[in-house]
């Protein structure tokens, strides 16, 4: 249904050198990098804000890929959005107005994404699959980066094809965590078509060769 997408993930960069983690993405010729924030509080870490994202926006043309790991995030897409996010990706798991948030993003301008973590079930997203353009189900527990990939997650990411398919819906299907050259043919033979990629491409001699597996 969707052309594959190998988006990498700004967590996994050199944190004091953000700018040269944007050029490298680019001199690969990829167009999406994938911004994780994190509030300390959903996940045990802590990671960018909106200034971030605004300065990062005045120097590139990629597409910026924001999933927001927040208690929150109802209170914060509007900054983000301004800031110059492209995508706005919310965790279903927090206890806040979901449905309104989603639209909300839409409204200022942004496409939208439903998040879950590894141990929530297909389900709990099902409600939300006709408000987003992107379902990310996250293969790893989020908060930290080069943790093990969650292969039981694949299960989950044929569900959600089964869904898409059954339903007529456009969304793309999104994996985040652990995806690296022995993961990458499972997610893609599962279904999803955005990968999101941290330690494995920022360590790589060879990023093209990653990026030519998950998108070939």
């Amino acid at each position: 249904m969707h052309a594959p997408i190998f988006a990498p993930s700004l967590l996994a960069g050199n944190h004091a050198k953000l700018s040269e983690a944007i050029e490298k993405i680019q001199r690969t010729g990829l167009d999406w990098v994938h911004i994780d924030i994190m509030d300390g509080h959903f996940v045990p870490n802590l990671s960018f804000g909106p200034e971030t994202v605004r300065a990062l926006r005045k120097t590139s043309d990629l597409f910026f890929d924001v999933h927001l790991m927040l208690d929150n995030p109802q209170e914060y897409v509007q900054s983000f959005a301004e800031a110059g996010a492209d995508l706005i990706s919310i965790h279903v798991e927090p206890d806040y107005p979901v449905a309104d948030t989603l639209k909300r993003i839409r409204g200022l301008g942004c496409k939208s994404g439903i998040a879950f973590n590894p141990s929530t079930p297909t389900s709990a997203v099902e409600p939300f699959l006709d408000q987003v353009d992107l379902a990310l189900a996250m293969t790893v527990q989020p908060g930290f980066g080069g943790q093990a990939f969650k292969t039981e997650v694949l299960g989950k990411v044929r569900e959600l094809v089964g869904l898409r398919k059954a339903c007529g819906l456009p969304f793309r299907i999104e994996v985040d965590g652990g995806v690296d050259r022995k993961t990458i043919p499972l997610c893609r033979a599962a279904g999803a078509d955005t990968l999101v990629a941290g330690t494995s491409f920022f360590r790589a001699t060879h990023p093209r060769d990653l990026i030519g597996l998950a998108t070939g």
